[in-house]
């Protein structure tokens, strides 16, 4: 009889339970979209980010100390890092995470009696990891915005062995009349070495005064073949917290428990101190800015769609409400009645709830799948790339559906429950 009389219901009121479950699918679909993008939106937004450089830095324990004390970047303290160990960057707990990285070194050289900053790098290096993979990496992945004006980005594998290329700030090529394919003269401590320029860059800060040169080319200039002066790293990390933190200012604060939580996590600070365990001597730094950048852009981000899901499930549920209170009102003859042959409150208000929620169920399975399809429009349109499916966002919005359903519902069941069969049949 129960079933009978739910079916009775949906044959007779079906375009209201259209509307219901309409309503339903509207407020899912958009809780949906939004859970979904908001779980896979780190990565994203760490993605774009990472397009803006570096975010951590890497140089010399003694350079790090003199730095700190007397407020000097790039004090010439001696100290270097080795070159033999980069490749132990990539051997980090957090290896994944590691998008990109690039080594300098620097020596001072003239050129038509202007003091100017050389710069050894790695472009497009092909190196060989301690695990047996292997990974390009280099300057010109990790500095995309930089705009080649003239001539093309240089190329360590296909650029001729038998010359020495060279990369020029756009500024600096203004001053000394510089273009793609000049041979310049610059006099360093080992003496004057031609150069050929094969492009000049725009880059919007004071690299545009420098020159980069493949890092070996440097290195053998300087007299320090094998080392190092700094690293920048570029990684995916998570947003730091209270527990992040402190485990930057002392990790041997953290208890046993914490110290797991934090090391296991892709905070900065922790992918900074892993950093320093397989690079000897080294102190490894988030880049401020853009960390920051990172934590506030994401936070942002996640109270904007939050709020979003908020307030369509409100509305989702003011819905449910109008429309559920006309059914009742529409059926408060047939309410009446069954009171009056002896249905208790909890069988009816049992009846009217489980005619809701099935027409809820059907609403949220339709706007699952369309929510699904929306997050997949945000992801292709804000980021480029699609929305991974979390199968555990499924009982996330059944519960927020059955909590709109159930709290749309309390209004009609309220009025279901004020009637009084006596007045309802004589038309009171």
């Amino acid at each position: 009889m129960f079933f009978r009389m739910i079916k009775g219901a949906f044959t007779r009121q079906w375009k209201k339970m259209m509307m219901i479950a309409l309503t339903v699918a509207l407020g899912s679909s958009l809780a949906t979209a939004m859970i979904n993008v908001m779980m896979d939106v780190g990565d994203k937004v760490n993605q774009e980010l990472k397009t803006y450089g570096a975010n951590i830095t890497v140089v010399p324990k003694s350079s790090s100390v003199v730095n700190s004390l007397y407020e000097i970047e790039g004090a010439d303290t001696q100290a270097y890092l080795l070159e033999s160990e980069l490749g132990n960057i990539k051997t980090i707990f957090w290896a994944f995470n590691i998008v990109d990285f690039a080594p300098f070194i620097d020596t001072k050289a003239e050129l038509g009696g202007e003091q100017i900053r050389l710069v050894g790098t790695w472009f497009d290096h092909h190196l060989e990891l301690p695990t047996g993979e292997t990974l390009n990496t280099g300057v010109q992945n990790l500095r995309t915005w930089w705009d080649i004006t003239e001539g093309e980005w240089l190329s360590e594998r296909t650029w001729d062995k038998d010359t020495d290329p060279v990369m020029v700030g756009e500024a600096l090529a203004k001053r000394m009349s510089l273009h793609s394919g000049d041979t310049v003269t610059l006099s360093t401590l080992s003496g004057n070495k031609d150069f050929v320029v094969a492009g000049i860059y725009s880059s919007g800060d004071e690299a545009d005064d420098e020159m980069f040169a493949p890092m070996d080319t440097v290195q053998l200039l300087s007299d320090k073949d094998g080392y190092l002066s700094s690293i920048e790293v570029s990684a995916l990390t998570t947003p730091d917290n209270e527990l992040a933190i402190k485990a930057a200012k002392d990790p041997g604060s953290l208890t046993i428990s914490q110290y797991e939580t934090w090391y296991c996590t892709a905070y900065c600070s922790s992918i900074c101190y892993q950093i320093q365990e397989v690079i000897t001597d080294s102190v490894a730094s988030p880049v401020r800015q853009v960390a920051d950048s990172e934590g506030a852009i994401l936070e942002k981000t996640h109270l904007l769609m939050l709020l979003i899901t908020i307030l369509s499930l409100v509305g989702s549920a003011l819905g449910i409400t109008n429309l559920v209170t006309a059914s009742v009102m529409e059926r408060s003859n047939e309410i009446g009645l069954l009171k009056a042959i002896g249905a208790t409150n909890g069988a009816i208000s049992a009846l009217v709830l489980s005619e809701i929620m099935l027409t809820g169920i059907v609403g949220a399975a339709v706007g699952y799948f369309a929510g699904f399809g929306f997050a997949q429009i945000i992801g292709q349109t804000v980021f480029g790339s699609s929305i991974e499916m979390k199968l555990f966002v499924i009982p996330i919005v059944a519960v927020l559906v059955i909590a709109v359903v159930l709290v749309g519902s309390l209004p009609a069941i309220r009025m279901l429950l004020s009637l009084r069969p006596a007045e309802v049949l004589h038309g009171r």
